[in-house]
């Protein structure tokens, strides 16, 4: 215990030395060694993260360039060697280019860019502003340059220099390049819109050239020879030439009234009411009043006057351009009254054809009631016959169409006609064939008053005619039928539409209950050939064999009835092909099976208000054959000549029967010229009764 004592005052000692300066400077130089090796610790750090971030730029710059060579060798085929140039001279400016350089230089303000913070938003609006203003400095730079030397390439933005040491910077070589290329574009469409305004003015000239080449110039000594006709010597020179000079009259009238030029406005007056008592109607020289050379001459002085002291291009061309709008409207409303006229002639008769009904009844009435029967009954009722049936009041019509067939038939004595007509012409259908019979064919005339089982409570058409609308719709006093209206409903008000005859084409079983076929024809055809192989054609149990009439988009079912009614929409195809009546092959026995009639009584019913279609028996006949309508050649059947001014002549020529359907009746003033002959042909006009009625080819 005293020896440890001793040790421990020792070792306190020693240290007591030491604290008191022995060892201070060793304890300093550690310090130092400690701290300086901390130091070189984290200066060997700091190099190797250099050399680590210098190593990745490098592979990442490698990886650039290899993508920036491989868009370039790309785009070499797409664009031209000065874009591309372009574009390697911008990248060392502008750096690689991303996503986030476009939206920062290129975006607008009023874009906004969905996943940006705050801080990023308003570090892409100033970048744009700055981008904006680089702009605006560019256009300036660009405005400047005309009153510049080249090389001094200066930029201002209102004012103010942009650089804070007061140094303008100079434009970079990029940015010529792309300045130089943005002129060369410009000057090159500008070349090309010159090049193409000068292709267009040379064909504007040459198409100038051509028209000139037909137009007179204006001859000295006359005024205003604008047509070619008018330098001709033909019997009509002086007339056009002074309507000609009655239009322009009018134009500087007007033009003369409206500034005040009263003496020049009274003198044209005078003149025009001179040459328009001169010309008169006239259509040729020859009916010109012997005046009018002098009314003609003194007219020219006038107008020769007035075009020194009123010509105005615009003024003359606004007056002629009414003028023209004017006759515009006159042509229409001609139109319409000529509508209105060719349907009102549709539905008169003639006074020859009337002259001949009313003869041919009073002899028929004289005669005793023995010689009033056709021979060969016998063949009425034979089902091996060929029968043909003919609802007409037509006298003169319904022999064309029986001396036609006969004519033509190579065996006339197997053919049978069953003519039915009305009270009024009965008398007149029955004394022209019994003075004029068909040959060897058998005939026999019927009256449609006869028929006592066609009444109205049979027949939906008949109730219909009974009802005080429909009444109403065809005889009340105030629709409009004057030729200012051209009434479009003139055509469905006309008789035929309300006569049986028309209808009793879907009775036919009834009228005939012994036959099992039998051709309808309509009283406006004529046959060219023999019709009895039709009774050969296999109808594949269809009712009706027709020549349908619908090309690519006309005549099909949706012109003739109302698809907006949900009867006609559900149960008919509005693209159907249609057909026409006038020739048809009705097989009787399928009708009697089919129950034909009361189809077409169910849908005539239905069209009680007319809102399925309006009248006619086409459109219901569309209903009633629907599916059961079997289509013959076309050149059995050729249709259009009373409408149709351009059907060709040899279609005519090879069809067995055509059909003047349309206004343009063979009987009528109003037929087609060029269609006439093959229906006069078959008329006697040497004939008594028809010299007597003044009925001339």
């Amino acid at each position: 215990m005293p020896q440890f004592k001793r040790l421990s005052s020792g070792a306190g000692g020693g240290v007591q030395r030491a604290r008191s300066g022995g060892f201070r400077p060793s304890i300093i130089l550690l310090l130092l060694f400690s701290f300086l090796a901390a130091l070189a610790f984290i200066a060997a750090r700091s190099a190797r993260n250099d050399e680590q971030k210098g190593a990745m730029d490098v592979s990442n710059k490698k990886v650039l360039d290899w993508r920036e060579q491989l868009a370039l060798e790309s785009m070499k085929s797409v664009l031209t060697k000065e874009v591309i140039d372009s574009i390697s001279a911008s990248k060392n400016e502008l750096g690689p280019w991303s996503l986030d350089l476009f939206r920062r230089n290129h975006v607008s303000s009023s874009w906004i860019i969905e996943g940006l913070d705050d801080q990023q938003k308003n570090a892409s609006s100033i970048d744009s502003s700055q981008t904006a203003s680089d702009a605006e400095q560019k256009t300036s730079l660009t405005k400047s340059e005309k009153n510049t030397s080249a090389g001094d390439f200066k930029r201002t933005d209102e004012g103010k220099q942009d650089d804070t040491d007061g140094h303008q910077p100079v434009d970079t070589p990029a940015k010529l390049a792309r300045r130089q290329l943005r002129e060369k574009r410009r000057e090159k469409r500008a070349m090309e819109l010159v090049q193409q305004d000068e292709e267009a003015l040379i064909r504007l000239e040459n198409a100038a050239i051509e028209r000139s080449k037909s137009v007179d110039s204006a001859v000295l000594g006359k005024y205003s020879i604008w047509r070619r006709d008018n330098e001709n010597e033909n019997p009509d020179s002086t007339v056009r030439l002074m309507r000609d000079q009655m239009i322009m009259a009018r134009v500087y009238s007007i033009i003369a009234k409206t500034r005040n030029k009263h003496d020049l406005y009274q003198e044209l007056q005078t003149r025009l009411k001179e040459c328009q008592r001169a010309v008169g109607e006239a259509n040729a020289d020859a009916d010109l009043h012997h005046s009018a050379p002098e009314r003609m001459k003194a007219m020219g002085q006038a107008l020769s006057k007035a075009r020194q002291e009123l010509y105005d291009c615009k003024a003359v061309t606004q007056r002629l351009r009414t003028m023209l709008q004017s006759a515009d409207e006159q042509v229409r409303s001609l139109k319409k009254q000529s509508t209105f006229l060719s349907q009102l002639a549709a539905k008169t008769i003639p006074n020859g054809i009337h002259c001949l009904s009313m003869r041919l009844t009073i002899a028929y009435y004289l005669l005793p009631p023995e010689k009033r029967k056709f021979p060969r009954s016998e063949n009425l009722e034979n089902p091996n016959l060929y029968h043909y049936a003919l609802f007409s009041d037509n006298v003169l019509a319904a022999s064309v169409v029986v001396n036609s067939t006969i004519m033509n038939a190579k065996e006339p004595e197997k053919h049978v006609f069953h003519l039915v007509t009305d009270k009024l012409n009965y008398g007149a259908m029955n004394m022209w064939f019994l003075l004029n019979p068909p040959g060897k064919a058998t005939i026999h005339v019927e009256n449609v008053d006869d028929f006592k089982w066609l009444n109205s409570s049979y027949c939906p058409v008949l109730r219909q005619l009974e009802s005080a609308a429909m009444k109403e719709y065809y005889f009340k006093a105030d629709h409009p039928t004057t030729l200012s209206a051209g009434s479009s409903n003139l055509k469905y008000r006309n008789p035929k539409y309300l006569s049986m005859l028309n209808h009793l084409r879907f009775y036919l079983p009834e009228v005939y209950p012994k036959l099992d076929k039998i051709l309808f024809l309509d009283d406006d055809i004529v046959v060219q050939k023999d019709l009895t192989p039709l009774w050969l054609v296999d109808l594949k149990g269809k009712v009706n064999g027709a020549v349908e009439t619908c090309g690519e988009s006309f005549h099909r079912f949706d012109k003739y009835l109302n698809f907006s009614n949900p009867h006609i929409a559900r149960n008919f195809d509005p693209n159907a092909c249609g057909w026409a009546y006038g020739m048809n092959m009705f097989d009787l026995k399928e009708w009697k099976r089919k129950d034909i009639t009361g189809i077409y009584h169910r849908w005539q019913n239905l069209n009680e208000d007319r809102v399925l279609w309006k009248l006619g028996t086409l459109p219901p006949g569309l209903l009633t054959f629907y599916k059961l309508t079997h289509p013959l050649d076309k050149s059995w059947h050729v249709l259009g000549l009373g409408y149709n001014p351009s059907i060709d002549r040899s279609e005519i020529d090879n069809a067995a029967v055509v059909h003047y359907n349309g206004n343009m009746k063979p009987w009528l003033e109003l037929a087609m010229t060029r269609y006439r002959h093959y229906w006069t042909k078959y008329i006697k006009y040497d004939h008594p009764y028809i010299r007597n009625c003044n009925l001339n080819d």
